[in-house]
């Protein structure tokens, strides 16, 4: 499996991927490995429309008849929640916590209805995780305990704890320390699998790494794209019905409960559900005309549709934009120190008004960052550094504020009455330099670890293809 359920804190990213991260961020979409998506795909395909859907039925020598007779039939409200996957066990409670974990690190409310549909999804990414252990072990692979708790205290210091209160706050959420660690064996497992058994068989040329520099030369001050996908298909006899399920589906979104990438992984029926939606860097040459239409304009943050594609309707999401080897001012990094004030669950409206007017006052009086612990002090705001952030990765309505102040500035104050009022001050800047060329390492590097991670889905194909598997 390339990625696992999105929780804020698991990643399946391999030391080589993490060494080659700067680079990817230039080759994107310029690397011509295209990203494959539903209504992409599928736009090169046959046309897309019920004979197109029964000639795909018979791809692959399946020779399913058109005219057939369903003998039986198939239950939707019986949810199986557990499995035996090759006489291991997967139990009803391994689902719930996995499921729980997921939610807590979303931050998300969900109904029954989707509650059982990720129960559901869950139990298909415990059986790839158990695999993929079971299969780690055939090449000896052993995780230690020790490995396994320093990743735990890893985790539990992104949610800014220790890792004995972690666990508790895992138990108040319905999940346990259990499920985390399983998933955190399961993820050490399969990167050293595939670092002893597939990496050293991934080869790149020197002619495939000039043909990349090349084309990257030939797309410099390219506009790209990095935009998320929900697919949903319509046959011509159910356009009107799919297209008002579309909109109901962004009004969801748009509240804002969950992240996009939660709903592509439930909804879309596009390849890429599995990585939430995520078409990485496109250039708009490489989309269907109306969603290209469509990204040309679009704000950053922003979410559109139904936007109607052969097919069916895509919901978009515009992640951000930058130019291929153009020095973008957002890449700028920033040394910054973020003051804020919170508020006492019990607090009224016009006391939070009232005590976010009087740090908005407050801030006025700050002279560089050398007097902001003073007078953070002063109201009781709390203070936090942080030296590497860049503009780019701040929410869109900062970038626009940020990149037009001088060090020693301040924000407005920003917030909200349950999550606090806070300010970021800016201590330093380092401006980004005109993008230079990725080295012929760096590009080989990318290139490797994207055969890597292709032969990795091939033979998880291959596990699920070959276990024995019992729901229960």
């Amino acid at each position: 499996m390339r990625r696992s359920a999105r929780t804020g804190f698991a990643k399946r990213v391999t030391k080589r991927r993490l060494k080659t991260a700067v680079a990817g961020r230039m080759l994107g979409a310029a690397a011509a490995i295209v990203v494959a998506t539903a209504a992409f795909a599928q736009t090169t395909a046959p046309a897309r429309n019920q004979a197109g859907a029964n000639a795909r039925a018979s791809e692959g020598n399946l020779n399913i008849p058109r005219d057939l007779q369903i003998f039986g039939k198939v239950d939707p409200d019986v949810r199986k929640a557990t499995a035996i996957v090759n006489d291991s066990v997967i139990t009803a409670t391994d689902v719930d916590q996995r499921a729980a974990l997921i939610v807590a690190a979303n931050n998300i409310k969900l109904s029954d209805e989707d509650r059982n549909r990720l129960r559901l999804q869950v139990l298909r990414q415990l059986i790839d995780e158990l695999l993929q252990i079971q299969q780690a072990k055939t090449a000896e692979v052993v995780i230690t305990k020790d490995e396994i708790d320093q990743s735990f205290a890893r985790v539990a210091g992104n949610f800014k704890q220790k890792p004995a209160d972690f666990s508790k706050f895992l138990r108040e959420k319905g999940s346990s320390d259990r499920s985390i660690r399983r998933q955190i064996e399961g993820e050490l497992a399969w990167q050293r699998y595939l670092r002893r058994r597939i990496e050293p068989f991934v080869n790149v040329g020197d002619e495939e790494v000039k043909s990349i520099i090349d084309r990257l030369q030939a797309a410099r001050g390219t506009e790209e794209y990095h935009l998320f996908e929900i697919y949903l298909s319509a046959t011509p006899d159910r356009l009107d019905q799919v297209f008002a399920n579309t909109r109901q589906l962004i009004d969801e979104i748009r509240k804002g409960q969950a992240p996009f990438a939660y709903f592509a992984r439930n909804f879309s029926e596009a390849s890429t559900r599995g990585v939430g939606g995520d078409l990485e860097w496109v250039r708009l040459a490489q989309l269907p005309d109306s969603i290209a239409q469509a990204a040309r304009e679009m704000q950053v943050g922003q979410v559109v549709g139904p936007v109607q594609v052969p097919g069916g309707f895509s919901i978009l999401y515009l992640k951000d934009k930058r130019q291929v080897l153009t020095a973008d001012p957002r890449d700028a990094r920033l040394s910054l120190k973020q003051v804020t004030v919170t508020f006492a669950s019990n607090v009224t409206s016009a006391q939070a008004q009232a005590r976010t007017a009087e740090f908005a006052k407050t801030i006025q009086t700050i002279r560089g960052c050398g007097s902001v612990d003073t007078i953070a002090a002063q109201i009781g705001a709390e203070v936090v550094e942080n030296d590497t952030v860049r503009i780019r990765d701040l929410p869109p309505q900062l970038q626009a504020i940020v990149l037009k102040l001088q060090v020693g500035e301040a924000t407005p104050p920003f917030g909200s009455q349950t999550e606090g009022v806070r300010t970021l001050v800016i201590c330093g800047r380092d401006d980004p330099r005109t993008d230079q060329l990725p080295g012929t390492e760096q590009i080989q590097s990318q290139l490797e670890q994207q055969r890597v991670n292709l032969r990795a889905q091939q033979a998880l194909r291959d596990l699920q293809r070959d276990a024995v598997i019992e729901y229960r």
